[in-house]
């Protein structure tokens, strides 16, 4: 089996018109003690142009009710699914991406808030582009603190940085959590085996590298817009390493084939250790050698994890 079947790929930009500026998703599982912190953030957005897709996947908790009850008495424009089985994260976020009405997506997540200014600012923003700047950067990023209005990770060293997302983490080492939006039509533009967002939980991380890898940029900002609130339970994202593995395999090999050959020289370190997780995941997964070594583009990364396979018992 070519394990490369299960990347996404990206197709025609679709030409489509849309009903409001953004739209905001949130995916939800046994959010009932949090999703209120949501609602409110939204409430008291100065710029008041977006929709709120909510997707609840298949919680256990009274979350359902609640969230009737916010829609019951909200203004927002709220468009509610509610799944009766869970998916999981990426899951929800190609279903709200399928149906969503703005510009621009941002997920917003369950049990985080965001500043009165966050929309705002991200308008002006993009908005501040050139009409030639807006045909390659799609996304805008800005920082993190947690709920005790402490920074997550790093500043961007240029304000702002215009770079994508591979080169941010292999290049730059730009750590920490960051939160942006991406252009809707660019994300509707993607498609992928059903059978890796069914069974093989996909990583958010390889949706960011597939536009970096297609040649498109985002503008990183050094603006606080959001609050992460670290230590929470029942994250929708959580999952045992074995139920992962499979996602966690499709978006190393990924990697490899789309920058190794323009940056393995220039990022060792980023793809040795990028060689370990794909190997420490591996050892999960039902699949022999030849089904990664057919699926591996560059013959150094090949003969390193030839070398290496018999070891994977040990990686953790």
């Amino acid at each position: 089996m070519d394990l490369r079947q299960f990347i996404p790929i990206m197709g025609k930009i679709p030409n489509k018109e849309y009903d409001y500026t953004f739209t905001v998703f949130t995916p939800v599982f046994n959010a009932e003690k949090t999703i209120e912190r949501v609602h409110d953030s939204l409430l008291i957005q100065s710029f008041t142009d977006f929709e709120w897709i909510i997707i609840n996947d298949g919680s256990t908790d009274n979350t359902h009710q609640v969230i009737l009850d916010i829609i019951k008495d909200s203004p927002l424009r709220i468009h509610y699914v509610n799944n009766i089985e869970n998916q999981h994260k990426m899951a929800c976020f190609f279903q709200a991406i399928e149906i969503a009405k703005g510009h621009f997506f941002l997920t917003f997540d369950a049990d985080d808030e965001c500043y009165p200014y966050a929309l705002e600012v991200f308008n002006r923003e993009y908005q501040s582009l050139s009409k030639e700047e807006k045909t390659k950067i799609v996304a805008i990023t800005g920082l993190c603190v947690d709920q005790n209005e402490k920074p997550i990770g790093n500043k961007f060293p240029q304000n702002p940085l215009i770079s994508n997302t591979f080169e941010t983490t292999a290049i730059r080492n730009i750590k920490g959590e960051k939160w942006g939006f991406t252009s809707t039509k660019h994300l509707q533009s993607i498609t992928y085996n059903n059978c890796f967002i069914e069974n093989g939980f996909m990583m958010e991380g390889i949706i960011w590298c597939l536009l970096a890898k297609n040649g498109y940029l985002t503008k990183y900002i050094n603006t606080v817009v959001r609050i992460y609130h670290i230590d929470v339970e029942n994250s929708i994202s959580s999952s045992e390493r074995k139920n992962t593995a499979f996602g966690a395999v499709i978006y190393h090999i990924a990697i490899f084939n789309w920058f190794f050959r323009s940056h393995g020289f220039k990022a060792p370190k980023f793809f040795l250790k990028n060689l370990y997780f794909l190997l420490s995941n591996a050892k999960y997964l039902n699949l022999n050698l030849k089904n990664y070594i057919t699926s591996i583009d560059s013959y150094i990364i090949k003969l390193l994890f030839v070398l290496l396979w018999p070891f994977k018992k040990f990686m953790t």
